[in-house]
């Protein structure tokens, strides 16, 4: 097994790059028949990830929303949910977010060292706690997983969370979805945040593929060979 899974970003943006825009209804920035393609990736990885401040902001439920993929997954042999992952430095998680309360597959957080003794204590029942260093590491958390058996580890955001694993070069696959619309606001959560990327005009990432969705286009970039 690898030191860690194959890492795949995944990630929905209007044409100036933004995520969401700075009112409290969150933003639609695709469409039903993508939808469904995300629900199909999703049943394909062993492991989905969000970072604590999308649970806090969108709480989302993370499931394998087809029966029929449900029964394919428990057919190969694995559980009918992927295990749901996040990670968390100050550890103000709520227990009765969907991210816990929903779904049938394991329930991963790793925290620093600091707030491992509270958050266990607090998401007993809910979640399995893991301490992830301090400042929390994530090659230690991918590390885990890989020990674990997630052999592929879907991430969707948010914008800090995929900062971090583009900075870092813990990234294989992009899936970025284009919505045909500005946002313009620049209060509002943009894909990923300032910082040194390996991906660079000297070092691209590969468009492996484009499809055109509806209204929406998704674009596949590959940053390295498939470790899966």
């Amino acid at each position: 097994m690898s030191d860690r899974p194959y890492v795949l970003l995944s990630c929905a943006m209007s044409v100036d790059g933004y995520i969401d825009d700075a009112s409290p209804r969150r933003l639609r920035l695709s469409n039903t028949a993508d939808f469904d393609r995300v629900d199909s990736v999703r049943a394909g990885c062993d492991a989905i990830l969000v970072g604590a401040g999308t649970i806090r902001t969108d709480d989302p439920r993370l499931l394998v929303r087809s029966p029929a993929r449900r029964a394919a997954r428990v057919a190969r042999g694995v559980p009918a949910e992927p295990a749901k992952v996040t990670f968390t430095n100050g550890g103000g998680l709520d227990p009765q977010a969907n991210f816990f309360t929903t779904g049938t597959g394991p329930k991963l957080v790793y925290g620093t060292s600091p707030v491992v003794p509270e958050l266990t204590e607090r998401l007993a029942g809910r979640a399995e706690v893991v301490d992830a260093g301090d400042p929390l590491s994530l090659t230690t958390a991918l590390a885990d997983l890989s020990r674990r058996g997630v052999r592929r580890l879907m991430v969707e955001g948010g914008g800090s969370v995929h900062s971090q694993f583009l900075t870092q070069g813990l990234a294989d696959e992009l899936q970025l979805v284009v919505a045909p619309f500005f946002v313009g606001d620049p209060c509002a959560p943009r894909f990923v945040q300032p910082g040194i990327f390996p991906q660079s005009p000297k070092h691209p990432m590969r468009l492996a593929e484009t499809t055109r969705i509806g209204d929406v286009v998704l674009l596949r970039y590959l940053m390295g060979p498939f470790r899966g």
